[in-house]
């Protein structure tokens, strides 16, 4: 009677350790679901190449093309100022009349001179004309002829030197209508009506400077300038076959001057002090907004690589170490990623090294995502778009 017992609960025991397996075998199941649901989605970018421009930018200070400083030429006084402050002024404009008497006078007299000595001279040579034919005569001595050679030589020497005489107080007076020599935005005055300015000392009066076009100084490290001559016999990178190097100005405010410049001068040699090149670009300026001593950046066009990297720039984390960014393995693994950052392009990041044609990067969602864990990754809008395009096209033909 007690063995017929215990068969059925031996069977009841063994049915619950087989549902007991059964639901343990769920379980499991349920759990790798369930790490895998926790995995973050993240947005990946795939890493690809293509023509990118070698855009450089630096500092700089704008220079006015020419400068001319309006100086005393005569001695006086400031008799008027005929131009009015911060004017624009055309090549030849009086700016300065000092007062002309004195060398109104001083040409007055070196006129008087002159007539003097001309009316000398003429006498001296009526002289020597009959001379001439008295010693063919031999009516006077062969002295005497010569004597009045000498005395016609020193006369017309004396017209000569009486003419320029004349001629330099002429410019005298000149220069007492003091003009500008070149076209530009006059400056203030540095003298008043009535002061007593010198030749000597050259006073400074003004000064005019041409706005248009203007020059924009920077530099450039010669290690920079020695690794782009590099790519470019290497082929990395090309440059414009017309050799104009184009330059785009950012201004103080963040604003993009509207004239786009070139590169007009490249200095040979380089600076002892800071190890730099200096470089010098050419704007025009019609409307005066560059203006000389401003600070700007200057975004030199410095050719194209034709095998260039970018990435979205919400990719790149920044750090006291560098730049950063999310690569996956090949397990959908996060790794982190130091890159070379170039020069920022729209909203793409110019890549230099780092990364490699056919990396994964998270572009969205790298908040979420921990070092050295797996992701689900999910193609960003740029990389779906770009298939889509592709196959388009491959419908199309």
């Amino acid at each position: 009677m007690m063995v017929f017992m215990r068969r059925p609960v031996v069977l009841a025991l063994l049915a619950m350790g087989l549902v007991a397996c059964s639901e343990g075998d769920d379980s499991s199941s349920k759990t790798d679901d369930t790490q895998k649901d926790a995995r973050p989605e993240v947005s990946v970018h795939k890493v690809s190449r293509g023509p990118v421009e070698n855009i450089a930018e630096l500092p700089g200070r704008v220079q006015s093309v020419r400068v001319a400083e309006i100086r005393a030429r005569v001695d006086g006084v400031v008799e008027r100022t005929l131009y009015q402050e911060g004017s624009d002024v055309e090549a030849g404009d009086p700016l300065f009349r000092i007062d002309p008497r004195e060398m109104q006078a001083r040409l007055d007299s070196a006129e008087a001179i002159l007539q003097r000595a001309e009316a000398t001279a003429a006498n001296a040579q009526q002289d020597l004309d009959r001379y001439e034919q008295l010693v063919a005569d031999r009516a006077i001595s062969r002295q005497d002829y010569d004597t009045a050679q000498v005395r016609t030589r020193t006369a017309l020497a004396d017209v000569a030197e009486a003419r320029a005489a004349v001629a330099t107080a002429r410019l005298q007076l000149e220069y007492t209508n003091v003009k500008t020599p070149i076209s530009g935005r006059a400056g203030r005055a540095r003298v008043t009506e009535g002061a007593l300015v010198s030749a000597a000392d050259g006073t400074l009066l003004t000064t005019v400077e041409q706005f248009d076009p203007v020059f924009v100084n920077f530099s450039q490290s010669s290690a920079d300038l020695l690794e782009m001559r590099h790519q470019v016999a290497s082929g990395e990178l090309e440059l414009p076959d017309d050799e104009l190097v184009p330059v785009q100005l950012v201004l103080e405010n963040g604003r993009e001057h509207k004239q786009e410049g070139y590169l007009n001068f490249t200095s040979m040699t380089i600076d002892e002090s800071t190890g730099t090149v200096a470089l010098r670009a050419q704007f025009p300026n019609p409307d005066h907004q560059l203006l000389p001593g401003q600070f700007v950046r200057a975004r030199l066009h410095l050719g194209t690589w034709p095998k260039g990297i970018t990435i979205p720039q919400r990719a790149v984390r920044m750090h006291d170490r560098g730049a950063t960014v999310m690569r996956l393995d090949e397990d959908d693994v996060a790794r982190v990623q130091e890159v070379e950052l170039g020069q920022m392009k729209g909203g793409d990041w110019i890549i230099l090294d780092g990364l490699e044609v056919g990396d994964r990067i998270i572009i969205d969602g790298w908040q979420q995502a921990r070092a050295d864990e797996p992701v689900t990754p999910v193609a960003s809008e740029r990389d779906s778009s770009s298939d889509n395009e592709r196959d388009s096209g491959r419908h199309g033909r």
